[in-house]
């Protein structure tokens, strides 16, 4: 029998602020990865697949995480997977890159599009947590976009920036369902940030 005065409400998150608090004391950088097939593979593509499970396992046992690999074609007409997949450091997601690009898959595969971001505390409301930096559950999607805000936001006085984040995050209230990952990517390519959504419908 539990003690209804310690029970935690449904959907809240026992210790959220001790754990935002402790997250954000981490350094993870994250990459996505878009391919598009130059080749026909072959009818039997277990030995493609073997290869490449073989070296997502032994990514993970030097703390190189596949968070998801997605069927994009399709979705775009020069696209056909994409992988996700985050580290410690940049140069182990670098290596990685390079260790599946000499993979028979790899080989057979073109880079389309490839940004690289990292975890940093969110500008007004720090319990934001990426999904993934919080071990949440990886859903069957992902949508990712980048964006560059504006330089009349960077103008706009503290209170003002964070009324309107305040109004946006709260539009989302309705689709808990959605999970969010926001991350910084100023300087690692052409965007400031890159947001990742997921959820298990398109």
């Amino acid at each position: 029998m539990t003690n209804d005065a310690t029970t935690p409400e449904a959907g809240r998150i026992p210790n959220k602020g001790k754990l935002a608090k402790d997250l954000n004391e981490v350094i993870r950088y994250t990459l996505w990865s878009v391919f598009k097939l130059k080749d026909v593979l072959p009818e039997d593509r277990a030995g493609y697949a073997d290869e490449v499970q073989e070296l997502f396992d032994q990514l993970a046992a030097k703390d190189v995480t596949i968070r998801g690999t997605y069927d994009v074609s399709g979705l775009r007409a020069d696209a056909d997977l994409m992988i996700w997949w985050h580290a410690e450091t940049a140069d182990q997601l670098q290596e990685a890159y390079n260790l599946f690009r000499r993979t028979r898959l790899g080989r057979a595969l073109e880079p389309v599009w490839s940004n690289m971001a990292l975890h940093r505390p969110a500008e007004f409301n720090r319990s934001h947590i990426p999904a993934f930096l919080a071990d949440e559950t990886p859903r069957n999607y992902v949508s990712v976009y980048p964006f560059v805000r504006s330089y009349d936001w960077y103008l706009l006085p503290d209170e003002d920036r964070r009324r309107m984040l305040a109004d946006h995050g709260k539009m989302a209230r309705g689709y808990p369902d959605v999970r969010a990952n926001t991350v910084a990517s100023f300087s690692l390519g052409d965007y400031e940030w890159l947001l990742a959504f997921e959820a298990d419908e398109l």
